[in-house]
């Protein structure tokens, strides 16, 4: 049956309730003012700008409505309109009365809102200042760390912390930890110190142990903001008078079984615990030009498919829990697909299409760190190709249809420009040099086949499958294969594929992803933490937590 409690992440800024948007000129301001009674669920306060899980779908989606719809936006500030406080960071109430799946899925899309500041960054020129304007705690300095820079009032009481471990008996779970070294570079010794004490580190000393940026007196605090947002604008190339592109409604049907979109549909099969993703390529005439393109907006198909691939992997990682093999399938014309991606490597430098390039290339990412089984299905009909091939490389295995006696009709893969590098995964390489761990010939090899349509044969001698049975076996082999992965113990395939997915080299994101949440997912079950009498249970009470102390 259809879950009655969904979570549904699409919203606009005519129904938050936590954020508001601000724009002038190149900078835009993005505001803090929580509703306090108007959590996700019922249960907890968001006092003090404190967060669940409603406030960063806001936040998702105000942020990607500033890279489509503002393209003159250069800066975007990050500031409270609470007195005294900037955020508290994730709301403890919420988290001591939620399951540990709820936690955990909470801080995977945390994780990913901030991790998506840094990546437009990084790509797409689009800046980022926290303004600190008031007490600044966990979560809250974590969505201060994803910014390029942060500025902190010096006001002699307001100060950054990441009090988790001492206050709550957890970690910093969204990022503290990683990007105070990777990052800020903070030294060993003296981020020991910040991360192990609840009141925090204020004005100079916050300066002098590189945990911001800048400080500045009340009287010219907003001033230094907006000359600071200024200056990282102007560095930026986006465009100051192109027309944005309005983010529609997404045409989504929720049905009992099914979750359907334009270019997307998911077929659950709640017996087998297993969802079917089918991905449509274009159909019909594509837009050959930047004015056409603009022209189809929101309805563009590479912006189409990444906010709805975006917001059904969402869906069913947050409301299909018991759904842990996802099939991936494709289907369509592989030639227009190809000339797709052509023109998106040809404009590739244009505004529009570098933001959708950055939606495809999070909304990827997103899949690769979904903590369910990924299974490709190349069958009759399907439309592996370029920019839909990354669906193939990002799953654990590939089964690719040969038909020896109908090889007209026999299903072929084709790999485009597009796979060596223009999604690139958290860890900053392509699923091409992942799969091959960027050895050269096997790479070269590859690259030599680039454009020319594979079947299941020559796609299984370059590597680029996993197996390739005939017509003769198909149904068997493949229907065992999915039976056998559905009896394995979840919380061991996902430790596994984790690992497996993830084996080149490491960064910050696949840090923060790979070590920071395992731990943070282990430390949540612990009775430290989620005890009768642990610490994050008896926050509030006035109770001490009682620990036990062996260590693990």
């Amino acid at each position: 049956m259809a879950n009655t409690e969904a979570v549904d992440y699409q919203t606009d800024p005519s129904r938050y309730k936590h954020w508001k948007l601000q724009f002038d000129g190149p900078v835009a301001t993005l505001m803090a003012d929580f509703d306090e009674d108007a959590g996700l669920r019922p249960g907890y306060k968001l006092k003090l700008n404190s967060y669940d899980l409603g406030v960063d779908i806001e936040l998702h989606d105000a942020i990607n409505r500033i890279r489509f719809e503002h393209p003159q936006v250069g800066c975007v500030v990050l500031t409270s309109l609470k007195d005294k406080v900037f955020c508290s960071g994730a709301n403890i109430f919420m988290l001591g009365v939620s399951s540990h799946a709820w936690k955990v899925n909470f801080c995977k899309f945390t994780n990913e809102t901030r991790n998506g500041l840094e990546d437009s960054s990084r790509h797409g020129g689009l800046k980022f200042v926290a303004a600190v304007n008031g007490a600044c705690a966990g979560g809250g300095y974590e969505l201060a760390l994803a910014c390029d820079e942060i500025i902190l009032i010096d006001d002699r009481s307001s100060a950054v912390s990441l009090p988790e471990v001492p206050l709550l008996g957890v970690l910093p779970g969204t990022g503290g930890l990683t990007r105070i070294t990777d990052k800020r570079h903070v030294r060993h010794d003296l981020a020991d110190i910040f991360c192990t004490t609840t009141e925090g580190v204020r004005g100079q000393r916050a300066l002098d142990w590189r945990l911001v940026d800048e400080i500045a007196k009340p009287a010219v605090f907003e001033q230094t903001v907006r000359e600071r947002a200024e200056a990282l604008a102007a560095q930026c190339d986006r465009p100051v008078r192109a027309q944005g592109v309005a983010l529609t409604p997404l045409h989504r049907s929720i049905e009992d079984d099914a979750l359907r979109y334009t270019h997307v549909t998911i077929q659950m099969d709640r017996g087998a615990r297993t969802a079917t993703f089918t991905v449509s390529a274009p159909r019909g005439e594509q837009p050959v030009d930047i004015e056409a393109l603009a022209a189809a907006g929101a309805d563009w198909y590479p912006l189409a498919l990444a906010r709805e691939l975006d917001d059904a992997i969402l869906w069913m990682r947050t409301n299909e829990l018991d759904l842990g093999t996802w099939l991936i399938k494709t289907e369509g014309d592989a030639a227009t697909m190809l000339a797709l991606d052509a023109m998106l490597l040809e404009h590739r430098d244009h505004w529009l299409v570098r933001e959708t390039i950055g939606h495809l290339r999070r909304t990827l990412s997103r899949l690769d760190v979904s903590s369910r089984s990924l299974f490709a299905l190349i069958e009759e009909n399907s439309c592996f190709a370029g920019t839909l091939l990354e669906l193939a490389l990002a799953c654990d295995r590939s089964y690719h249809l040969a038909l020896p006696d109908d090889p007209d009709a026999a299903p072929r893969i084709t790999v485009g420009e597009v796979n060596f590098g223009l999604y690139p995964m958290v860890t900053g390489e392509s699923r091409m040099a992942r799969r091959f761990y960027g050895e050269q010939p096997a790479l070269d090899a590859v690259r030599a086949q680039a454009q020319q349509p594979l079947d299941a044969d020559a796609a299984c001698a370059l590597g680029l499958v996993t197996s390739n049975p005939d017509d003769l076996d198909w149904d068997d082999e493949v229907r065992i294969a999915i039976e056998e992965r559905v009896s394995m113990s979840p919380d061991a395939l996902t430790g596994m594929e984790a690992n497996l997915r993830f084996n080149g080299s490491e960064n910050m994101f696949s840090r923060i992803f790979g070590r920071l949440t395992a731990w943070q997912n282990w430390i949540f079950q612990r009775p430290n933490a989620v005890g009768d009498n642990g610490a994050l249970k008896v926050y509030g009470t006035g109770e001490k937590s009682r620990f036990d102390w062996n260590r693990v």
